[in-house]
């Protein structure tokens, strides 16, 4: 519990540097980076504060992949192993609670400035959903796209908790004709030219009781590097409206045209938000909920399996807000399916566990899994391609052998 003053000793040199660490910790995930198979470099194992050792991606600025096996620890993933994802590498070290204030400005009739204190007496809402980076899974996308080279770690869900945006707007009084809502935290470019990291949400959205100013995350403070002590919680959405260290809310009536809504985090505007590999879209949209997705957390890549006996497979899913209908899992390859059993239900954002029971015979299998939303939503068979390496979904295969 961060109560006064924020100082990560030691992290300094850790975030500048990357830390790394070996012996039995490096061991003890090895696994996860042989199933990272990229073909531009090793995976490091490091170690930063308030974090158990993860997969580093970069280090300046931090970015922190989970071990894939964390996920078959707990239907909520622990703060310590959360992932962390930055833009820019100008974040904030130090952090007084008593002088942060967070900003609400723009179109509204009586501009704020609320305190952490001010904020935390104001009425509570709490709900469990996925945080997941626009880029995860990139580094699988085939032929290769820009960008960091995620493996399926960025990803995490937890159980949020804070003040409505609805309640801190209605607070601060918006004015007829507004449009949108424009976020920015207090990490920044070290470079001037750089745009600053700002996102922005239509009014609809920002009022519709769900968008969170969020200061706990697993019933404690947020950890730093996950956006200590105030972030934006966007349920649905990809992790780049999930805007950390909030500190400016400005109130626009006008479409917000920063760069990172304006030219960065953009979709192909069409039905499947894809193009043919190599080709760049005729028209893009900002990107905006998540989609379906599944996986098997219970058993590695290239596992060896006994044959005939019972083993239980497990695992998660989830979507962009429906929630899941249904989960089905193939051991032959996607030539047929079984309905999994469904595990306890979190919430429309949340993951959904899921578990099926299965006996394979002797020799090599093909498990796969996919998910259906209650909209009918599913998994497609094939990957979908587009140039930045967004929404990648397509139905995971775990290979196994039996014997």
């Amino acid at each position: 519990m961060m109560n006064r003053r924020t100082v990560l000793q030691g992290g300094a040199a850790l975030l500048a540097g990357g830390g790394m660490i070996g012996g039995s910790s490096r061991a003890s995930l090895a696994a996860e980076l042989i199933n990272l198979s990229f073909d531009n470099g090793e995976r490091p194992i490091v170690k930063y504060p308030q974090k158990r050792p993860m997969i580093g991606l970069t280090s300046r600025p931090p970015q922190l992949e989970t071990p894939f096996s964390v996920y078959n620890e707990n239907i909520i993933t622990p703060n310590d192993a959360f992932f962390v994802r930055y833009h820019l590498a100008d974040i904030p070290l130090e952090i007084d609670p008593d002088k942060f204030f967070v900003e609400i400005k723009g179109k509204v009739d009586k501009p704020l400035k609320l305190s952490l204190a001010d904020i935390k007496k104001m009425p509570s809402i709490e709900l469990v959903a996925v945080n997941q980076c626009s880029g995860n899974s990139r580094g699988f996308f085939n032929p290769r796209v820009a960008g960091g080279q995620l493996g399926n770690g960025a990803m995490g869900n937890a159980r949020w908790k804070g003040v409505s945006l609805k309640a801190v707007l209605e607070k601060a009084g918006v004015q007829a004709g507004v449009k949108q809502v424009a976020f920015a935290g207090m990490d920044g470019p070290v470079i001037d030219k750089t745009p600053d990291f700002a996102k922005a949400l239509d009014i609809d959205h920002a009022r519709d009781g769900e968008v969170m100013l969020a200061y706990a995350m697993n019933g404690q403070d947020l950890p730093i590097l996950n956006g200590y002590p105030l972030r934006l919680v966007v349920p649905g959405y990809y992790g780049t409206y999930w805007v950390k260290h909030l500190n400016e809310i400005t109130v626009l009536d006008s479409v917000f045209d920063g760069f990172w809504m304006k030219s960065a985090y953009r979709i192909p505007d069409n039905d499947c938000n894809c193009v043919e590999p190599g080709t760049a879209p005729k028209a893009t949209i900002p990107i905006n909920r998540l989609t379906v997705r599944s996986f098997i957390t219970s058993v590695v890549d290239g596992a060896k399996l006994k044959a005939g006996a019972e083993t239980r497979l497990r695992g998660i899913a989830f979507d962009g807000g429906k929630g899941i209908k249904m989960v089905e899992v193939s051991t032959d390859g996607g030539k047929t399916w079984r309905p999994a059993a469904l595990g306890r239900n979190l919430g429309k954002y949340s993951f959904r566990e899921w578990h099926f029971a299965v006996k394979l015979p002797a020799g090599e299998h093909q498990l796969k899994v996919r998910a259906t939303s209650n909209d009918g939503k599913t998994q497609p068979l094939e990957a979908l391609w587009n140039p930045a390496g967004y929404l990648r979904n397509v139905v995971e295969t775990i290979r196994v052998t039996a014997a």
